[in-house]
């Protein structure tokens, strides 16, 4: 019996007349996610997007956990492809569900007829095949509100599709269909779902981290990287920018007031990531931050972050609290990397009583008693890039 897999469009399905460009690229995504099951060919048709497996050997509830992560498709499945013959898709799927059939005791039906041509309305195909499948099983009983087991049959243009009920899809539109953004990555929670969040509105990630040694250690940057790499069934591959910053740190603590030196670090920071952001065409920056988190992120210390700030700064978790933002690292496998006790450059020399309304002139006059400038262009050029590919 013939099986594929069916990708059935979420928002999608609601562009205009660029539809097809959408569709378009999220077709590109999958064949990048799936070219290491095997190959498949891809078609698409009433806001449906098929991947015909070419080999009999490929594994395709992998092929489905896999496209879960994709983002495009509201819901997907695996599905028999069968003749558009009701008689046909009865034998089938009383076939193709006994194995599950022997392991439930309750099931229902659900039909959806796209193409109107089909002698048997929708509930016509319920109640025959219903039917028949009782006589071929028959331990089981009908329970239309909380099956064990649900027999899908969809009758689309060219051909019937049966399956036992969509899996949830990642939503979203397409990663590349909305531009490009530079991620500060830290080894905390927060900036790995800010990434996801971004990612879901079709943004193309690159990562950027800061690293101090001796003050960090190679731990951190490795549980960084590993962070990376577990963003990237959703994200595809990131660019991973490692930025040098122990000089700049350690002239922050010699030159600059306790109080400010977080916010004039973070300063820094957006400073390095925009000039890279700019040399690479990548269009904004994004980071982790949510309101009142901690010191550096009161609205007053935002506002001196961003002065420096000469292009769009996104902060998709600025209004969630902590509870939201966990839920949503153990969602995406993120969580247990983020605990670990490697810390990040953000933590070298914390002032024990940082400043949570800080006045801009007052920063940006900190910053200016010392001249960063050649700091900041030294860690600048020797950035060094790793791109982070799908495993």
């Amino acid at each position: 019996m013939k099986e594929l897999i069916i990708f059935k469009e979420g928002e999608i399905a609601l562009k205009g007349l660029n539809k097809r460009s959408f569709e378009d690229a999220f077709i590109h995504n999958l064949k990048h996610r799936l070219k290491k099951f095997g190959k498949f060919t891809y078609e698409k048709s009433q806001s449906t997007i098929y991947a015909v497996p070419q080999s009999e050997d490929i594994d395709l509830e992998q092929v489905l956990d896999a496209g879960s992560r994709v983002f495009g498709a509201a819901a997907l499945c695996k599905a028999a492809v069968v003749e558009k013959d009701f008689d046909t898709i009865c034998k089938n799927a009383i076939e193709y569900i006994r194995e599950t059939a022997e392991l439930s005791r309750t099931f229902k039906v659900e039909a959806k007829r796209s193409d109107k041509s089909f002698p048997l309305k929708s509930p016509e195909i319920c109640a025959e095949l219903g039917g028949r499948i009782l006589e071929a099983y028959p331990h089981l009983t009908v329970d239309v509100k909380d099956p064990q087991m649900t027999v899908t049959v969809e009758i689309r243009d060219t051909s019937a599709y049966i399956h036992g009920g969509n899996l949830k899809g990642a939503g979203g539109i397409p990663v590349g269909t909305s531009g490009s953004a530079l991620l500060l990555l830290s080894g905390g929670i927060d900036s790995p779902v800010a990434a996801y969040m971004m990612a879901k509105r079709g943004v193309r990630l690159s990562a950027i981290h800061y690293v101090s040694p001796p003050y960090t250690s190679e731990r951190a940057r490795l549980k960084v990287e590993r962070l990376c790499e577990k963003l990237t069934p959703y994200c595809g591959d990131i660019a991973f920018y490692c930025v040098p910053f122990t000089k700049i740190q350690e002239a922050i603590r010699d030159n600059c007031p306790e109080e400010l030196f977080t916010i004039i670090m973070r300063r820094i920071m957006m400073e390095i990531a925009q000039r890279i952001a700019a040399e690479k065409s990548i269009q904004a920056l994004v980071t982790g931050e949510s309101v009142g988190q901690v010191a550096s992120q009161t609205m007053s210390a935002i506002v001196c972050t961003d002065a420096v700030c000469r292009m769009p700064v996104f902060r998709p978790v600025i209004g969630m609290d902590k509870t939201e933002i966990v839920e949503i690292a153990r969602k995406i496998d993120t969580f247990d990397i983020s605990i670990e006790p490697y810390e990040d450059c953000c933590t070298v020399f914390t002032p024990k009583h940082p400043k949570t309304r800080p006045v801009p002139a007052d920063v940006e006059a900190a910053q200016n008693s010392f001249d960063f400038e050649p700091l900041i262009a030294e860690a600048t050029q020797n950035t060094e890039l790793k791109v982070i590919k799908q495993g």
